[in-house]
């Protein structure tokens, strides 16, 4: 049964401005979350496991990530307005857009998500790092992905257009 809650999730493609956004909003004090894919990452970096490592094992990859996820989404109250960088649901549009079988841990997780609404954002031009290493045909593909498996659920969806990030501060809280 899916749980009545205030969490908001922020989502897009990679390079859409998210974390910028949410490290935004937790600035003027909200409850945010932040990207267990990136945060994985740096754990992983932090054992002396290289990048290219971690991301040649995609199976082991998306699980560890969609398992911490669930561990962060359990921890919070129903009751509390959070944003998150990321939810459960971004899992199913990886697996689906890196070819890889989901994991049965992905289809029960996500019959207990709920979420206030659901906030995409627009791509931005793709600036790589040590953790993004998309081209803009994935960037694209990606975004498109989180789209469509958004959109299935019975959440309401947002787009928010490319703006500045105060801006797109002002466009989140409006549309409440």
């Amino acid at each position: 049964m899916r749980q009545k809650n205030n969490w908001y999730v922020i989502t897009g493609g990679p390079s859409s401005g998210k974390t910028t956004l949410i490290n935004r909003l937790k600035e003027l004090g909200y409850k945010t979350t932040e990207e267990i894919a990136r945060h994985y990452m740096d754990i992983q970096r932090e054992n002396g496991h290289p990048v290219e490592e971690v991301r040649s094992h995609q199976n082991e990859f998306q699980l560890a990530v969609l398992r911490m996820q669930v561990e962060v989404e359990q921890q919070l109250l129903p009751e509390e307005v959070v944003f998150l960088d990321r939810a459960i649901p971004d899992a199913h549009a990886y697996y689906h857009f890196l070819h890889i079988p989901e994991h049965p841990e992905l289809a029960k997780a996500l019959e207990n998500v709920s979420y206030k609404k659901v906030f995409i954002l627009d791509c931005l031009p793709l600036v790589n790092d040590y953790a993004r290493v998309e081209n803009e045909e994935a960037q694209l593909k990606i975004h498109e992905e989180l789209i469509a498996v958004y959109e299935a659920l019975p959440f309401p969806v947002v787009r928010v257009p490319v703006l500045s990030v105060e801006e797109r501060v002002a466009f989140v809280l409006n549309n409440l």
